[in-house]
């Protein structure tokens, strides 16, 4: 049974997926719930820190049982979090990560919206959480996310009155929009923001709460309720042959490099909402209770709503065409409202079921993904009216250009109209995240533009305006330019089309290691973004760094090709480290861009430009041993860093483990090994194996969830974790080797390191383990199982909260000094030696 629902669920994701890249082309029974939705006029905003916080059980149950617009708030991108499906780490993982909530609510039928705050990993308490976000300015985008999205109903997630119980990102969401409900319709805070738009008084604020909150059923069982709204979340929708469950399922299982991949479940379920501000609702099952969510809601709305209310209740769905010239009518008489929040919501509305019932198909599809700006590029247009009714293309316009080109094309039922035009990209700005694009901090990112701020990605840099004349109604309708082609393994596939440098370079290594004065070469990759690219790149060294040669010349004669150029790098004789940085020149312009394209198959594909640039870092290391045998967990850069160092690193796959492990001088596990590799239980034999024998075996962190690490010893795993980066550390075992051999570790390798020091410690273990370190957050007790290190057998077992995994890639010197002494324990190490 388990099998057919995971089947089923596997198959509606990659249906999702599919269709995620494609144009929306709605079946009769999703134009009907548009058709509901347009003749709902309420809102519903929810509130949280990250994603993957959003409770999509209740977003779907708003958006479709209510059919309320329904927003989700996620005031960061999840930047801080982990990745089981890939590399990417940090602002990269906060790009796919967006993606994902766009994902999702394509599936619930909510809307994205978001802060500027960074996520800049755990926090155990909202006070430094604020202190890092900069708290004005989060407040700020709160408010800015009620005056523009307007919700009668704000819904938090988390609870503002427990501050220090949960994540503190967790708890500073929910005080931001305690604090914002009361300012969003106050004109003397943040007076900027009404240049765009308008002050908001919400009706009523929530706290999503659970048993969960209590500590248990029971005493949830027993708390007063008397300010609780619930429903029943798990209807059924019969236009979807999904309940309400199922849905949110699907929705959460977008979340796929945070493993959040799920069953889908069926059947009643109750939801709490504690009322915490505003005018508590009448109805106690009805959140909208005493709220008018009709059209008489807007000034004129009444005639508009007459029209579509009879469309709702005898729509076709055998013909939807048929409803074309009411909707138009309503269409004309929506531009006349004065209330321009529900003018424009509805417009959109309206214009997404005309164009359905009409069978409408318009596609402008460039010939291929990019283009640089002052070129020009061809575009295939299509397009095809699929319904009875009288329709003419009049006219194109390319924006933001505003390039207005002349059709009067009769659009006759089912004949297809294609032509190309060649339109010129003009001088804009490149295509990638908005958040990316100035330098950023800590906790904020920069975002100059107050329009802009919240919005969950770029507005595409090209677009196409179809103007149409249906039933002698002037209606335009706005696409993206794409990029649509066919692979034979795949099928058709669209692309966004993006605005992109005439070339970027690319540092093939991030961080550079020089564990010695000796030259390294370094290569800079350059690659090209349009046909016949002629110019030089440089590497611009820190001080007391040099260079050979100053430049060189690259020559590329097809778009996308690489050109690879070594330049020979010296360090300084002192320990020192900078930023190495890749600059290109092109008759006198210059570009020090790198484009990282990320490219999974269910999100749309991301063009994401950051400075080119690399760490370098002087630094005197030893090591003992070079050859590393190591364990991908769910992924991470540290074999790259490993082999900065000098270590020969091979990744092991661990089907193909079998006692054949004596070759290395020690075998790493990656981090989340034995979370995220179900056949790492069946291969601990072979390295405990290796261990008794004399092998050395470093065991990154787990998280504590239904995870065996099968130390050779008794080790439990908790969630004790040091977030503070620059936390006291105290050496317990201060002669112990690991401190001391080949490097001697002292306070100052753990300065300059980022994030956390370490997560998910071991808070038990036998007697056979020696903690080395000791080190806490502020306020609390000390934490003694970041690194422990036990004899078994000839061997060495260490296991390792420490967060090397974010350390080595950021190029932390002494992280790399205390990792390479683990590696560098051996068999005739003396442990606790004087």
């Amino acid at each position: 049974m388990h099998k057919k629902v995971l089947l089923l669920l596997s198959f509606l994701l990659i249906s999702l997926t599919i269709s995620a890249q494609k144009p929306k082309k709605l079946t009769s029974n999703q134009i009907y719930e548009k058709v509901q939705k347009l003749n709902f006029l309420g809102s519903a905003l929810y509130i949280a820190a990250h994603p993957d916080d959003e409770n999509t059980r209740l977003i779907a149950y708003l958006s479709n049982h209510e059919k309320a617009r329904t927003g989700y708030l996620s005031l960061t991108r999840g930047d801080g979090g982990q990745n089981l499906i890939g590399p990417e780490m940090r602002e990269l993982l906060g790009v796919i990560r967006t993606q994902e909530l766009l994902a999702a609510r394509g599936v619930d039928g909510g809307e994205q919206r978001f802060s500027r705050a960074n996520d800049f990993g755990y926090s155990k308490h909202p006070d430094e959480t604020l202190e890092i976000w900069d708290k004005d300015k989060v407040l700020a985008d709160v408010v800015w996310a009620i005056r523009t999205f307007k919700p009668d109903v704000i819904i938090n997630r988390f609870n503002h009155r427990t501050p220090g119980t949960t994540h503190g990102h967790h708890t500073s969401s929910a005080m931001l929009s305690v604090e914002a409900f009361d300012l969003a319709n106050d004109k003397s805070k943040y007076p900027e923001q009404l240049q765009h738009t308008g002050t908001w008084k919400p009706n009523r604020l929530f706290f999503n709460t659970s048993w969960w909150f209590y500590g248990s059923q029971e005493a949830f069982e027993k708390a007063d309720k008397s300010k609780m709204l619930n429903f029943d979340i798990g209807t059924y929708y019969p236009l979807k042959g999904l309940s309400n469950n199922e849905l949110a399922a699907i929705a959460s299982s977008q979340h796929l490099c945070q493993g959040f991949g799920r069953l889908t479940t069926r059947g009643t379920q109750t939801e709490y909402v504690e009322f915490l501000k505003g005018e508590f609702p009448k109805d106690k099952k009805d959140i909208f209770s005493g709220i008018n969510t009709t059209w008489n809601r807007v000034e004129g709305g009444g005639e508009i709503g007459d029209i579509l209310y009879d469309v709702e209740q005898n729509f076709d769905f055998v013909n939807p065409s048929k409803h074309l010239p009411d909707l138009l009518k309503a269409y004309q008489k929506v531009q006349k409202l004065k209330d321009e929040h529900w003018k424009n919501i509805k417009t959109k509305e309206l214009k997404e079921i005309i164009e359905a019932c009409a069978g409408l198909y318009l596609e402008a599809s460039a010939e291929s993904s990019s283009a640089t700006p002052n070129s020009s590029v061809n575009i295939d247009f299509e397009v095809l009216n699929r319904s009875g009714v009288s329709m003419e293309l009049s006219s194109i316009k390319v924006l933001p250009e505003n390039k207005k080109i002349i059709k009067d094309l009769d659009l006759a039922n089912n004949e297809k109209k294609t032509f190309t035009e060649t339109i010129s990209i003009p001088e804009i700005p490149f295509s990638s995240p908005y958040w990316l694009q100035k330098p950023w901090s800590l906790g904020m990112y920069t975002v100059e533009s107050q329009q802009l701020r919240g919005k969950p990605e770029t507005p595409r840099p090209i677009q196409v305006q179809f103007d149409l004349m249906i039933e002698d109604v002037s209606i335009s309708f706005v696409k993206p330019v794409v990029h649509r082609y066919s692979k034979r393994d795949k099928g058709e596939i669209y692309e966004p089309f993006e605005v992109l440098p005439k070339v970027t370079t690319k540092l093939l290594n991030k961080v550079l290691v020089f564990s010695s004065e000796k030259s390294q070469k370094v290569t800079v990759e350059v690659r090209s973004g349009a046909k016949n690219t002629n110019g030089t790149v440089a590497l611009k060294a820190p001080k007391g760094w040099k260079v050979t040669p100053n430049e060189a010349k690259f020559s590329i004669d097809q778009k996308g090709d690489i050109q690879l150029i070594d330049f020979m790098v010296t360090p300084t004789q002192n320990e020192s480290e900078g930023v190495l940085k890749a600059i290109a020149k092109i008759n006198g312009k210059t570009y020090d861009k790198e484009l990282i394209e990320i490219n999974y198959s269910h999100i749309p594909k991301q063009s994401v430009l950051l400075p080119s640039q690399a760490k370098v870092v002087r630094m005197d290391i030893k090591k003992n041993g070079t050859k590393i045998g190591y364990i991908q967990g769910s992924g991470d850069a540290i074999p790259e860093s490993l082999q900065q160092i000098g270590y020969e690193v091979t990744e092991l796959n661990v089907n193909e483990i079998n006692g054949n492990l004596e070759q290395f001088d020690a075998v790493v596990v990656g981090i989340r090994a034995y979370n995220t590799i179900k056949e790492l239980q069946f291969k601990q034999k072979y390295l405990l194996e290796y261990v008794k024998n004399g092998g050395n075996v470093i065991v990154q962190y787990n998280t504590n969830r239904r995870v065996d690490v099968q130390a050779p010893y008794d080790l439990q795993l908790s969630r004790d974790r040091v977030t503070d980066e620059n936390a006291s550390v105290t050496f317990l075992a201060k002669d112990h080797s690991i401190l001391n051999y080949p490097n001697k570790i002292t306070e100052a390798d753990f300065e300059g390191w980022v994030q956390e020091r370490g997560l998910y410690f071991p808070n038990k273990w036998s007697k056979e383990y020696t903690p080395i370190l000791s080190m806490h957050d502020k306020g609390e007790s000390s934490k003694k199982g970041s690194l422990l290190i036990a004899k078994y057998g000839k061997g060495n077992y260490i296991y390792t909260g420490l967060s090397f995994f974010r350390e080595l890639p950021a190029g932390v010197s002494g992280a790399y000094k205390l990792f390479a002494n683990l590696l560098s324990v051996k068999e005739n190490t003396v442990i606790n030696e004087k």
